[in-house]
């Protein structure tokens, strides 16, 4: 999310979803709730299709690591475009809803394809992914609601109902690791479906005001060997520290997120609410902001070092992190839609016990200095 000098705030959002998800209604779906709310919506419309519509498909292709390159290199410059005139108009709040983003191509690459990819676009897998600001993803119809799987609503679609479910999982991989990857599965009829979408824009839009749902699990030592090996599992380097705030009870933190020497950066201020629930606003920060940030770091808290594992699976988002003062536990987190929804847990995880409510399993207690 950025904002221009006149206060003009603009966010990117990816909706991905495997083949015959509802990503075309979605997007009508987006378009009247949110010009209801005040916002430009603009769209940037699925590169993949537009060049099957052209007549130059995917699977006619001879050099898939040359055509992953050149649809992603345009992908970016359709979504660059759509920024940089947004820029021009006097809407105060614009959301850019991209029709699949950088990271899906992933899905249809070998890792050698991928690095080749990264390589010509010189970037990075963390910077690719985390320059939106948030990522939908809708479950394949296949993929608990069969009967309702089809080839009409998209010429460009060819995947037989088992191929879409693949794909969809390989997707949902890809995506894996983003700060705010939601998951939309099958568990509603069609149209609840679409409302639980519009639920999860809205609540991290801040529409009316951004909720998060979180329960916090205290675990035993993970097997980092087995997290590792699972696809849909991202291994992320977390470095965060605190700043002092005017506000009782607010925590503001600032947060660098990534991989290999790559990183994304981030202030949060978070309030506790009833409930379980607390509201949580964020912003990005160049490496400079986040720099200058840390020299204001309170005194009273330790900088934290961590390493997180971002797990897709059971239809719901885990993040399990590892501090390296812990020799025999873990914490593990789950976002969830509501506070009453049911928990499932990964396989090949020991639960100890809950510790939502206890402050001295949360990073500020843990990063506060003995007095």
């Amino acid at each position: 999310m950025e904002e221009s000098p006149r206060r003009q705030s603009i966010t990117r959002i990816v909706i991905t979803g495997g083949p015959c998800a509802g990503k075309t209604t979605a997007m009508s779906w987006i378009q009247n709730a949110f010009t209801q709310k005040g916002y430009l919506v603009l769209f940037v419309d699925e590169t993949a299709t537009q060049l099957s519509n052209g007549g130059a498909p995917w699977r006619l292709t001879r050099n898939n690591r040359e055509y992953q390159y050149r649809v992603t290199q345009l992908m970016l410059a359709k979504e660059e475009v759509f920024t940089g005139i947004a820029r021009t108009f006097d809407a105060e709040k614009v959301l850019i809803v991209c029709d699949r983003g950088a990271l899906d191509n992933r899905a249809y690459m070998t890792a050698e394809e991928f690095r080749y990819v990264l390589d010509k676009l010189n970037t990075s897998e963390v910077e690719l992914r985390d320059h939106y600001d948030a990522v939908f993803h809708l479950v394949t119809a296949a993929k608990g609601a069969e009967e309702f799987y089809t080839h009409a609503n998209n010429a460009a679609r060819y995947e037989t109902p088992e191929e879409a479910v693949k794909s969809d999982d390989a997707l949902i991989a890809a995506w894996t690791g983003h700060p705010h990857l939601r998951v939309i599965d099958n568990r509603y009829d069609f149209d609840e479906k679409m409302l639980a979408l519009i639920r999860e824009i809205s609540a991290f839009l801040g529409e009316p005001k951004p909720l998060e749902t979180r329960r916090k699990y205290l675990i035993g030592y993970p097997d980092l060997q087995m997290l590792e090996s699972r696809p849909n599992c991202e291994r992320v380097e977390i470095m965060q520290a605190y700043l002092r705030s005017d506000i009782p009870g607010e925590v503001i933190r600032i947060r660098q997120r990534g991989t290999d020497g790559s990183y994304v950066y981030f202030k949060t201020r978070k309030r506790e609410i009833e409930g379980g629930k607390r509201i949580e606003l964020e912003e990005r920060l160049t490496r400079r902001e986040f720099q200058d940030l840390m020299q204001q770091a309170d005194p009273d808290y330790r900088i934290i070092r961590k390493e997180r594992y971002c797990l897709s699976e059971n239809g719901l988002y885990y993040n399990i992190d590892i501090y390296p003062q812990w020799k025999d536990q873990a914490l593990m987190e789950i976002e969830l839609y509501s506070i009453d929804e049911k928990v499932c847990f990964p396989e090949g995880i020991r639960v100890i016990r809950e510790v939502s409510g206890e402050k001295e399993f949360t990073n500020p207690a843990i990063a506060r200095k003995p007095r």
